[in-house]
């Protein structure tokens, strides 16, 4: 959308000196000719030979005025249009900067929701994680970075919350028999298997 509203006013830059230029010429050819009709009202040229030519000249300056005038409709037909362009161009692009700016003001307010809610889960984690192991943690904080931000999942009805994938009958057997103490992991994905009373174990 820039590029082209910046071509449209190159265009426009471009005619409106061509528009000049055709002007600045109509207008040459009109003084000349105004000059040589004053010439011959006053009398100046009694030369028969030398007025005929004047005469001529006159019918060549016309025709000279009339081709100019209608490059200059055309310079201008042609101004108009590239001006009406780059107008409508600027119209779409400050929409489209007033659409941007009510969805970035939209973005940081659910920035900065998602950062409070963070913050509330950051202050509510520090008591619940007292008194676990360091090396639990350590596990724990490793996995959360390698999986999107989910280091532990529940097991519900024999299948992680992580991966979503079911237990096969080994590993479910193998859970329920470790100590309710000992940290069992998910085969599948890795992370750490949190064992509720959903499990179905």
């Amino acid at each position: 959308m820039e590029d082209k509203l910046r071509d449209a006013r190159i265009a426009v830059e471009d005619l409106t000196t061509e528009q000049r230029k055709a002007d600045q010429a109509v207008e040459a050819v009109r003084t000349r000719r105004t000059r040589d009709q004053q010439r011959m009202d006053s009398g100046a040229i009694s030369n028969p030979k030398d007025l005929e030519r004047m005469q001529h000249e006159l019918v060549s300056l016309d025709r000279r005025i009339s081709v100019l005038e209608d490059e200059e409709l055309e310079v201008m037909e042609r101004l108009e249009t590239a001006q009406e362009t780059m107008q409508r161009l600027e119209q779409e692009l400050a929409g489209t900067d007033e659409r941007l700016a009510v969805l970035v003001e939209a973005r940081d307010a659910k920035f900065a929701e998602i950062d409070a809610q963070l913050a509330e889960v950051t202050a509510e984690r520090g008591p619940a994680t007292d008194g676990m192991p360091a090396d639990l943690m350590a596990l724990y904080e490793r996995l959360r970075e390698q999986k999107n931000g989910v280091g532990a999942a529940e097991i519900r009805a024999r299948e992680c919350g992580g991966c979503r994938i079911s237990l096969d009958p080994a590993e479910i057997a193998s859970i329920r028999s470790a100590s309710s103490d000992e940290v069992v992991r998910c085969q599948e994905c890795s992370r750490i298997l949190v064992r509720t009373a959903e499990s179905g174990l």
